[in-house]
């Protein structure tokens, strides 16, 4: 029979077990995961880039929406690659609780919400959630890609160069705007749905206080003979794709679709009060038309004609 080993013979031998618990996890950010080290202020320079945009936008809409609003909608989808669409949500004074849980759910990070009021009048809600700043906006002069019908064409899904126009800095409030356009509107590098190219670009342009959104495909010569060098801007054409839409900012709230009021639009007329004074100078046409009848009644009753002698001439 085999020898036995003695206890202390086996214990020496054995190996040491691992620690079985899972590593912690880093903590996340709105822009990408950050390390342990990070985190505690031990940043460590390695050569590999430690900031990844994982930004995602959930685009969803209200219930009772217009058919034109909805393909802008579906427009503004095609655009985003890195966007997330969802169900119509119940237009209530819950819809912010509502849309920062389903932000949480799909685990994004923005949101876009377009709410049609009365059939007619669309606004968009704008918001980085879970907390804030959320915008309201109100969206008029829409023309989606079905009605434009214009020559320019793009890659889906490629990256866009989204451009500004020198008026957002004037403002505090406008450069806000910029920056959550920029974050919302940009589509991140490495992104699996994105393609690496650069083929179209999206411009805001303030004009009379409204921010006009346009999308232009960049046309370049493809040709041997026509090929342009490194940086030949000069010869480089932009071809309007669609769609086609103007933003008017109402307020700016400090929370995610609620909160402290940051800004508030002094030159915003809501549209129905458009609408209220419409109908009064309608009102007023027709109360010209009834004054003017009375008048004319008033006149005849006054300034009678004299009896025509010969009226009933033919009657005997």
């Amino acid at each position: 029979m085999g020898k036995k080993r003695k206890h202390s013979e086996t214990a020496a031998v054995a190996v040491p077990k691992k620690d079985e618990a899972a590593p912690e996890r880093p903590a996340r950010t709105l822009l990408g995961w950050k390390d342990k080290s990070e985190v505690n202020g031990d940043v460590e320079h390695d050569d590999s880039p430690v900031f990844r945009n994982k930004e995602k936008v959930l685009v969803t809409c209200s219930r009772r929406i217009n058919y034109r609003y909805r393909h802008l909608m579906l427009n503004v989808v095609s655009l985003l690659p890195h966007c997330k669409k969802d169900n119509k949500v119940e237009s209530k004074e819950t819809k912010g609780a509502t849309l920062n849980e389903l932000v949480e759910l799909k685990n994004c990070s923005s949101c876009l919400f377009f709410e049609c009021r009365k059939g007619k009048d669309l606004y968009l809600w704008m918001g980085k959630c879970p907390n804030g700043p959320s915008v309201k906006f109100l969206v008029s002069a829409v023309h989606t890609m079905e009605e434009l019908k214009l020559t320019g064409n793009h890659l889906k899904g490629s990256r866009p160069i989204l451009t500004f126009s020198t008026n957002f800095e004037k403002d505090a409030h406008w450069r806000l705007l910029k920056e959550m356009l920029l974050q919302i509107f940009e589509t991140p590098k490495d992104h699996r749905k994105a393609k690496p190219f650069h083929d179209h670009m999206f411009v805001f342009s303030i004009v009379d206080d409204h921010i006009w959104f346009r999308n232009y495909q960049i046309d370049v010569p493809h040709n041997e003979t026509d090929k342009l060098p490194r940086g030949g801007f000069e010869q480089m054409n932009l071809v309007e794709v669609g769609p086609r839409f103007c933003l008017n900012p109402i307020k700016i709230f400090g929370g995610s679709f609620g909160g402290p009021t940051l800004y508030e639009n002094p030159f915003y007329v809501s549209p129905n009060q458009i609408r209220a004074l419409e109908k009064r100078k309608k009102s007023g046409k027709f109360a010209k038309k009834v004054k003017a009848k009375t008048r004319r009644k008033m006149h005849e009753m006054s300034n009678p004609l004299e009896p025509d002698e010969f009226a009933n001439m033919w009657k005997e």
